[in-house]
């Protein structure tokens, strides 16, 4: 397994490349910036790039996933029912993408958006069950990502509530690899670590603790932070219903 972890600053944001080396199989997830980074960086670790994926539409920051895609002449994927008008290969809740010896498993978890999705993913060379999941915005360290940027606040947070079980399922000590850390604003209480464990969160991050549906929708909805300058243009333009943001 290759795995490198990019950290951006402005935006705040995380992304990754990895895959298998021995079959020279690659994927990014939430590239942003310059995609010459990702390019040199496949290039240097050996690795093609066969897959270009966004956990969801991004209302933050402009995605370079479709640009990427492109150059690397590679799928860019989104979950099957997003509402984006550009070109992209979808994909559904089990589906799994296969990267050599490593694979991909799709895990749909809507709330922060409705098309947002966690990455289950496995070195078959070390083992057959996951060694660590890619959250985007569902999960991060200290919090879970807000509610409100693509639906109610409030059927965001009941919505997000279901989804995170799916994660609760999963082992203690599977890593838990974000799309954002603290600086970011799409979670309040965001820790500068940026990764962690499930069986770390569920100990420590309060959001991920609660177990009643009720108090998690209050929880979700109190103290909500400024939305992103331009929320809804970004969105539009990843979703390539607009050409550029305002």
């Amino acid at each position: 397994m290759i795995l490198r972890q990019f950290l951006h600053t402005d935006p705040v944001a995380i992304s990754y490349l990895f895959g298998c080396g021995g079959k020279s199989a690659g994927a990014v997830v939430d590239p942003v910036g310059d995609i010459d980074r990702y390019l040199g960086t496949a290039r240097e670790a050996g690795l093609r790039i066969l897959y270009v994926l966004d956990t969801h539409i991004h209302a933050d920051h402009v995605s370079a996933g479709p640009e990427l895609a492109r150059k690397a002449g590679a799928p860019y994927v989104l979950f099957a029912d997003a509402d984006a008008a550009l070109s992209f290969k979808g994909v559904r809740d089990g589906e799994v993408l296969e990267l050599g010896n490593v694979t991909i498993k799709v895990l749909h978890t809507p709330g922060h958006t409705p098309e947002h999705m966690c990455l289950l993913v496995t070195d078959h060379t070390r083992a057959d069950e996951p060694w660590f999941v890619l959250t985007g915005h569902t999960l991060m360290v200290g919090d879970l990502g807000r509610t409100e940027l693509a639906s109610n606040a409030a059927d965001g947070a009941r919505v997000l509530f279901k989804s995170i079980q799916r994660l609760k399922a999963q082992p203690d000590y599977l890593q838990v690899l974000p799309g954002a850390y603290a600086g970011s604003v799409c979670g309040r209480r965001l820790s500068g670590n940026p990764s962690s464990t499930i069986g770390f969160e569920r100990r420590h991050n309060a959001a991920f603790g609660i177990g009643d549906e009720a108090e998690f929708i209050r929880t979700m909805t109190a103290e909500i932070p400024e939305p992103p300058a331009n929320a809804a243009e970004i969105r539009a333009v990843n979703s390539g219903k607009q050409t550029k943001a305002a």
